[in-house]
């Protein structure tokens, strides 16, 4: 693991490709095949580049299966509950 101020250094190949270093791989939780994301950002007035994971977001997953736990999945079904939905809500 990187300590809190460590610096990774890597070379850009003429093909514009770059090998990280493999301490830097495992903080980000990258390997062979994943995608990273720099972002600009500016702290205390310095522009900074911050390397991090592209990975979607799923943090919702979570709470949309306990909202579906016991529920028809059914299209006919689900369906049904969107009109249901919006008809509450055009009354609304």
């Amino acid at each position: 693991m990187l300590a809190f101020c460590a610096v990774a250094s890597f070379r850009i190949t003429a093909k514009r490709q770059a090998t990280l270093p493999a301490a830097l791989c495992e903080e980000l939780g990258v390997g062979p095949g994943d995608n990273l994301v720099a972002e600009r950002r500016v702290i205390k007035g310095e522009t900074v580049w911050v390397l991090r994971p592209r990975r979607p977001d799923w943090s919702w997953l979570g709470a949309a299966r306990r909202y579906a736990e016991g529920k028809s999945h059914r299209w006919r079904d689900v369906r049904r509950g969107i009109a249901k939905g919006w008809a509450a809500h055009a009354r609304a």
